[in-house]
């Protein structure tokens, strides 16, 4: 059986939340969007990604190939409406079939992997202070406070479709395994332990555990909209 839970925040800096997501266990379908700060209409841009995918997939399309969709069709609204600035959003999504787990991902919205009670983040950053750690240049705790921590070097609506890098990773979702999807609202504020720490609850429920992660992304400064979606086999 699959229980999931799900919330989002506007947080406590913004006036909008640029954040959107999706779940769907008869379609075996989740997914967090975070429409980039900075970039008009990034709201909109996140919406066009959940819609999209979400229809692609029903029409039988797997993740990467949704999401490329995604892609072109943000970029083509933004140069029909003549904006001046790209509108972009990260996406990071997972699909179920049977005991068998999908997922994909643009941008720095992630997704973990909790598994006989250990946490791990599966996704890899499409990110400026990524680059920098995978060069050996600053290390992963200097890259938490660096100042150019959000700055993406992927993303819908932004990244021409031949260059973009929709990276995907299968693996065994066994019952009292957990996905949890995110954006960076949640990662900005709570880091891995405080997230593994509220997954290891065993006898909450995954709403229960959502609406935690979010009240401590909160209570660590709520900086960024922040939005959870929490997957568990039972």
């Amino acid at each position: 059986m699959i229980e999931f839970g799900h919330l989002t925040h506007v947080g406590l800096r913004r006036e909008l939340n640029e954040d959107t997501y999706y779940g769907d266990s008869e379609l075996g379908l989740w997914l967090v969007a975070d429409g980039m700060g900075g970039h008009e209409y990034g709201e909109v841009a996140a919406a066009m990604a959940r819609e999209i995918i979400v229809n692609e997939v029903r029409a039988g399309s797997d993740l990467s190939r949704a999401i490329k969709v995604a892609d072109e069709e943000i970029i083509r609204c933004s140069k029909r409406r003549g904006d001046s600035l790209p509108m972009g959003t990260t996406v990071v999504a997972a699909r179920i079939h049977g005991n068998q787990f999908e997922v994909a991902w643009v941008g720095d919205s992630r997704v973990y992997l909790w598994r006989d009670g250990t946490l791990t983040q599966i996704s890899h950053d499409h990110s400026y202070v990524q680059e920098l750690i995978a060069q050996g240049a600053i290390s992963a705790a200097q890259a938490r406070n660096h100042p150019h921590r959000n700055v993406v070097t992927q993303a819908l609506g932004v990244t021409a479709p031949e260059q973009l890098n929709v990276e995907t990773l299968n693996g065994e979702l066994r019952a009292g395994m957990q996905l949890l999807l995110c954006s960076d609202g949640l990662t900005e504020e709570v880091d891995d332990r405080q997230i593994a720490r509220v997954l290891a609850h065993g006898e909450c429920s995954a709403q229960e555990c959502v609406d935690g992660l979010v009240a401590a992304a909160l209570d660590g400064g709520g900086s960024d909209n922040v939005t959870v979606v929490l997957v568990r086999r039972h």
